[in-house]
Formats: C-alpha cells, structure tokens, sequence
C-alpha cells in the first residue's frame, strides 16, 4: 500500500499538473470504485465544470480542493493516478477517467480495486463524508508530533512498538517499509513493547520518522510493486531502504544480515546487531 511519502508524491505531481485546471468531464468504468456518491451519472454531474484549486495531503488520503466542493482519493493497495492524453490506450485495470481541457485526462487504475473515490459537496466537509479521516493521528511533520506526545501514547503500551507505528490513530501515514526503516535508523528492535521505551529512544524514534519520511519524500517514493507517480516513474527509494526488502543482505551499517520476521501478520525487517532489544 502506498504510505506517506508515495502519497505526498503524487500529491505534488497533481498540483504540478492540475492546479487551477476544470474538469470537463469523467467517465465512470468501475462503479465500486465510487465510495459517494454511489451513482455514476450523479458523480460525473457533480464533477463537471469545477475547477482545481489545490491538491492536500491527509496520511494517506489525497484531497482536491474546489471551487465548490472537494474531491477525496484513496489508493489503497494498486490504486495509481496517472496523467495522460486522452487517447493514450486504456488499461484493462482502468477505473475512473477523468478529463480535462487540451486533451489531458487523469486516469485512476486500481488492479485489485480496494481504492476509493468521494465527491464531497460544498456544504459539506471531507471529515464528514470520508470517516477514515476522523480516526487519523497527527501529520509525522506537524508540531504536535512531539516527544512529550509520543511519550504520552507509548508509556502505556504493551503493543510492539512495529505495531504501534502502523496504528493511523497515532500518526497518520506510515505504513511497513518506512516504520521498519524509522525503526532501524533509532536502534530499535521491532518488538519491543511501547512502555519499555526510554524517552531517549522515544526521542530517537521521532527524529528517524521525521528524516526517513524526508528522504523517502525526496526519492519519489518507494516502488516494490504497483507504486507509480503520475508520470508513469516507479519511486527510487527502495534502492537506498536501510533494512526493508532486504532479508539476508548485509545491514548497511555492520554487515549482521537483515532478518525477517512476522508481528501482527506483517512482515518486519531489522538487524540484530544495531536493533536489540531493551533489556
């Protein structure tokens, strides 16, 4: 699924390409893939005629704002936009198309078809209409992600700090590959409970987020599978990931090979050597 940093990356993509841009029309091809409203004819008459203002990111939703109204996207596991022409050849996984002046279309393709796509009305809020919105924690780069808040939140936690991290309720938009590289980069073995982290490694743990998020931003994301950015360019974080995807490789800091293990039904990644666990 893409997490954070593959979001905000097609989020900057969108408002590169988008912004100040007004639909002219969309086709509907897989009627599911709509979340609200659930009528195709409905969607598309809503969407017509508004204009771009400007593209958000919340965790890993993505939020259109518009002259009246907001459109929200959610990729889930496959869900790609991309930016094309409009006689670029369709993709059998094609889902939603939605078109614009000079011939440009955004093409929405979701192979596994999870992803989702909201039309909020302008008398009313994304929070209102996407729910998933209500249950997210703070943004990883906001100021009220602070030491003194995660503090709060693990002291109390006999949950694997892995599992903790992949809680939206905490922190909004990290996903697998980057809490395991967060993890790696403070020192952390991926099963240590929440309580028994020290405000040092609490502290650690915060500035790795914030820095692997960065940098991952930085990269374009990460591609291992259906992650692409609007353009169509798979993501090059995952040739510089620190420990995830690379079970049995030698850790990029003491040369121990990268073990993998299963918390929660998630694969983890770590080192042994640089990740023990508190004693």
């Amino acid at each position: 699924m893409p997490e954070l940093p593959e979001v905000e990356t097609v989020c900057r993509g969108l408002n590169k390409a988008t912004s100040e841009l007004t639909f002219i029309g969309a086709q509907v091809l897989l009627s599911r893939t709509l979340a609200y409203p659930d009528l195709d004819s409905t969607f598309i008459e809503a969407i017509k005629s508004r204009k771009i203002i400007t593209w958000h990111r919340r965790g890993k939703y993505l939020l259109a704002e518009l002259s009246r109204g907001w459109l929200g996207i959610h990729l889930r596991m496959t869900g790609q936009l991309l930016w094309l022409t409009q006689d670029t050849p369709l993709h059998k996984h094609t889902r939603i198309r939605f078109f614009f002046p000079d011939n440009q279309e955004l093409r929405f393709v979701d192979t596994r078809t999870f992803g989702k796509v909201w039309f909020i009305p302008d008398d009313d809020s994304p929070e209102n209409i996407i729910t998933g919105l209500q249950k997210l924690g703070y943004e990883p780069f906001s100021a009220d992600f602070s030491n003194s808040y995660l503090q709060s939140k693990l002291s109390k936690s006999r949950r694997s700090i892995k599992t903790i991290l992949l809680d939206q309720s905490l922190v909004a938009g990290i996903g697998n590959i980057y809490a395991d590289e967060a993890l790696f980069q403070s020192n952390i073995h991926p099963l240590t409970l929440g309580c028994d982290l020290t405000f040092s490694q609490i502290s650690a743990l915060r500035l790795a987020i914030i820095t692997v998020l960065e940098k991952a931003i930085a990269s374009g994301g990460t591609t291992f599978s259906d992650f692409l950015q609007i353009t169509g360019v798979n993501g090059n974080y995952g040739g510089i990931a620190l420990v995830y995807g690379r079970k049995n490789q030698p850790c990029r800091v003491c040369t121990t090979l990268i073990e993998k293990i299963k918390i929660g039904g998630r694969s983890s990644h770590f080192c042994p050597q640089c990740q023990r666990k508190n004693k």
